[in-house]
This record gives C-alpha cells, structure tokens and sequence, in this order.
C-alpha cells in the first residue's frame, strides 16, 4: 500500500515538474517577446514625435494654406501617438508585469517541489531500509514496528 501511494505521488511530481518547467519555458518566452514588441512600439511613437516636430519646422516655412493643413496633419498624428503611448503603457501594466510576476512564482513552485523530491526520496531510503531489517532480521519486531511508525509519521507529515 504505502509503496503504491510512494508511486502515485512520484507520478503526480512528475507532473508538476513538467508543467513547471513548460511554464518556465513558454512564459519566460512570452515575457521577452512582448517586452520587446512594447520597446519597439514606443520606438515608433518616438520617430513619430520627430516627425510631427519636423512637420511643425516645415508648416512654419510654407504659405498659410499650406501652413494650416500641415498643422492640422501634425495635430492629427500627434492624438495618433498618444494613443501608441497609451498602448505602450497598457500593455506594460496589463501583460508585460504580470507575466514578469510568474517568474517568481515559478521559482517558488520549483523550491516547493524540490523540496517535496528531497522527502520522497528521503521516504524511499527509509522503505528501503524497512525492507532490508525485514530481510535480515524478520524476528525483531521491535524495531521493524519502530521503521514502520516513523515511516508512516514521515508518510503522514509530507503527504499534506
């Protein structure tokens, strides 16, 4: 019985490990990825404040008609990038950060199963053990019950 339990939760660690580590992989990924694409679209929005400023140098050379349309374009392209920046800004708050924050959260897992590993594998050796006094000396039932006891407390105790 407690060799199949052993079984399911060497299973179930397994498990986590691989979700953890895809997790890792895929989120670390996506992170870089979309901090990336925020840098380049703020990028973008600042060549565009360039433009609308050389827009602005150009219009105050030309005639009023022409003036007042480069202007307005100007104007235009300027509420353009304002909306950029608010994306630029969306998109940090909303995705980028977020994403960042698993990585904490991932180091936490992965502290959490290395630490249910060590007992398991602690658990194991002390099975092991159990299984060898029950070998070499089957008639001391003293100490064979005194394994099986800390085996199950030790069982008990990291199975929560």
């Amino acid at each position: 019985m407690l060799r199949r339990s052993l079984e399911n939760r060497d299973a179930q660690t397994r498990q986590l490990q691989d979700a953890v580590t895809n997790v890792e992989k895929h989120f670390g990924e996506l992170c870089q990825i979309f901090a990336a694409y925020v840098r380049k679209t703020a990028r973008l929005r600042d060549k565009a404040d360039l433009l609308v400023n050389e827009i602005n140098v150009y219009a105050s050379t030309e005639t009023p008609n022409l003036k007042q349309g480069l202007k307005n374009f100007a104007d235009e392209f300027a509420k353009l990038q304002d909306y950029r920046q608010a994306e630029v800004e969306r998109l940090e708050a909303k995705v980028v950060e977020p994403l960042k924050a698993y990585g904490t959260i991932v180091k936490m897992k992965r502290d959490d199963l290395k630490a249910t590993l060590t007992a398991r594998n602690r658990e194991a050796k002390q099975l092991t053990q159990l299984e060898r006094t029950r070998q070499r000396n089957p008639s001391d039932r003293h100490v064979i019950v005194s394994f099986e006891y800390s085996l199950k407390i030790c069982f008990v105790r990291y199975a929560k």
